[in-house]
């Protein structure tokens, strides 16, 4: 295969060029939206290279060539045994190219298409090796904004080498494309990319968590019908672990892939030599597990041996005295010849060696084993974290686990954790519901929050809040949907902040106006703006303040009681226009 970013297989039917800048083309690698990878010799010196020819249009972007050209240079700085080695670069008949290191082998999107999925271990094996790449890359100060399956390599020696590193970067320039590759792959984009932010380190952190993902479950976190929805489940929805998609994958590995997951940049791993470490602290934590699994194994064996008699051979076993004599008399000889060192050749000494350390790991897992306060306590700390995968582990290995220990003494602490547990878990189904999905919504109420989260996401935030403040008092006092209650008092809460955070500036804006129009004599003026901001905001819960002070001003201006609707006004004008000339 190649060091492409292609996602599509060559056309065997397009016509090959000749040649590209010092190299004779041999096949067609690879295409994408961002060119096409050909296999390349050099003319002098015979050496394959896999040089990507750009289109056209590309060079004609404003600021291309420069940016290309610097883009290109800070890359060839990069010295990684995982990152595809790039060579050079040039001009072909008004497109530009370059061309980089061959690689023999598959993309690791070839081989999902084939295996389908991958086994964990080899999955922890592969992502720490493009940790090793994203953190030569991003200690040069570069992103590479588009990780994915067919951007990583894997050779034939089972070496993984992460290519096409920066080139979305350069490509970056005036326009946004969340397709074709450019700001990322849907499947495998991180939130903030999909908002048009700026990417950073995190940001490579979440592709691989999705490249992970893929490599474990044999899907992306998130699937749709279009590239848009994907990128909205990025923003918004919540996956499946996968966990729970894979139940042989370690409970430690579905934790970290969750965690590069995070929606916020801060939640994620702080760089990728931190997540290499955590990846292999997992395999390291399954082998304890299997040894102490095994040695608890051998100590009951070794019981069953010491409780069947305290002789090394019975009569029965070896045929009568005679020969059991001539057998221990060789073994007092060999242990008077040997001494102290034959003693670890006994099966016995070993034996009880295996015992001891057996008894140890067992006192160490004893001792290690937290108390009730102590898993109380953690649980207390997990769940003042933000709300995810912290919460969940509170839920799973702390608070349940208390109940089943005692549940008496425990329910009352644990209580009002679970019930904030349990509105976080609902928040957490609803928000990857769209109204758009054929499911039908499970409730009307639950139809309701929809319909809800949908005005929200189109900017109407305060239809939004007015339905969920109408659906909380709706539900007051019916048990079967205390969880839900909770839930929209949470959510109005949002909604109210959200509404005020710059949406009526522009009304205490215009008061002002009216104002200052008023002192300089223009009463007309601030009468139609003291009428529009009553007119428009009569029952917006979050201007009262505003539609108040408007009322003032206009009976303090004209001593009538402002008016409530445009055909009142009109059919008034003339006596508000005598009451405005006895003011003045």
């Amino acid at each position: 295969m190649t060091t492409s970013s292609s996602d599509t297989p060559p056309t065997p039917d397009r016509e090959l060029p000749a040649t590209i800048g010092p190299y004779f083309i041999e096949s067609e690698l690879g295409s994408g939206g961002m060119g096409t990878v050909y296999l390349g010799r050099h003319k002098e010196t015979d050496e394959f290279v896999a040089v990507k020819l750009l289109p056209a249009s590309m060079a004609r972007e404003a600021g291309f060539v420069a940016r290309f050209e610097r883009e290109i240079a800070a890359m060839k700085q990069l010295k990684n045994a995982h990152i595809v080695k790039l060579f050079e670069s040039g001009e072909e008949n008004e497109s530009y190219y370059y061309t980089m290191e061959y690689v023999k082998g598959e993309t690791l999107a070839g081989r999902l298409e084939r295996d389908g999925r991958i086994p964990w271990r080899e999955a922890i094996e592969i992502g720490v090796q493009i940790c090793t790449a994203l953190k030569s890359a991003h200690n040069a100060g570069i992103i590479h904004r588009d990780l994915k399956p067919s951007n990583l390599l894997l050779d034939e020696d089972g070496v993984v080498k992460l290519t096409d590193f920066g080139v979305a970067q350069v490509f970056a320039t005036g326009r946004l494309t969340v397709t074709g590759g450019v700001l990322g792959t849907a499947e495998y984009m991180s939130p903030e990319q999909a908002q048009g932010k700026r990417a950073v380190k995190q940001s490579d952190i979440y592709s691989l968590g999705a490249v992970m993902y893929v490599m474990l479950a044999g899907r992306p976190p998130f699937t749709g019908k279009t590239a848009l929805d994907i990128i909205q489940k990025h923003r918004f929805a919540q996956f499946d672990s996968v966990k729970r998609v894979v139940p042989e994958v370690p409970f430690w590995l579905d934790e970290i892939v969750c965690q590069c997951l995070s929606k916020k940049p801060e939640d994620r791993y702080p760089d990728a030599y931190v997540l290499s470490l955590r990846l292999a602290e997992v395999t390291k934590k399954i082998d304890m597990q299997q040894e102490v699994s095994k040695l608890s194994e051998l100590e009951g064996t070794a019981e069953t041996i010491v409780d069947s008699g305290d002789g090394i051979f019975s009569d029965d076993e070896v045929g009568g005295t005679l020969v059991r004599d001539l057998f221990r008399a060789q073994l007092d000889a060999e242990k008077a010849a040997k001494g102290f060192s034959k003693l670890f050749d006994n099966a016995w000494v070993l034996v009880g060696i295996l015992l001891l350390l057996a008894g140890g790991a067992y006192g160490i897992s004893v001792l290690n084993t937290p108390s009730q306060e102590g898993l109380f306590a953690r649980g207390q700390e997990l769940m003042s974290r933000s709300e995810g995968l912290a919460w969940d582990a509170a839920k799973r290995e702390n608070f349940e686990k208390l109940l089943e220990m005692d549940e008496q003494r425990w329910r009352p602490e644990v209580e009002p954790y679970l019930e904030k547990i349990k509105v976080y878990e609902l928040r957490k189904s609803l928000l990857g519901r769209s109204l758009k999905q054929e499911e039908l919504p499970k409730s009307e109420p639950e139809a309701i929050v929809l319909q809800a989260m949908e005005l929200r996401k189109q900017g109407r935030v305060t239809e939004a809040r007015l339905r969920l403040i109408a659906l909380r008092d709706l539900l007051k006092g019916n048990e079967d949907y205390q969880t839900y209650s909770s839930l929209l008092n949470q959510m109005i809460a949002e909604t109210s902040a959200e509404a005020k955070l710059d949406r009526l500036t522009y009304v205490e804006a215009a008061l002002d106006r009216a104002d200052a129009d008023f002192e300089k004599g223009d009463v007309e003026q601030a009468v139609s703006i003291w009428f529009s901001v009553k007119k428009l905001y009569d029952q917006h819960p979050d201007a009262n303040e505003l539609v108040a002070r408007a009322e003032k001003r206009y009976l303090e201006a004209t001593g009538v009681q402002l008016l409530r609707t445009r055909a009142d006004f009109t059919e008034e004008t003339d006596s508000d226009n005598s009451v405005l000339d006895n003011t003045e």
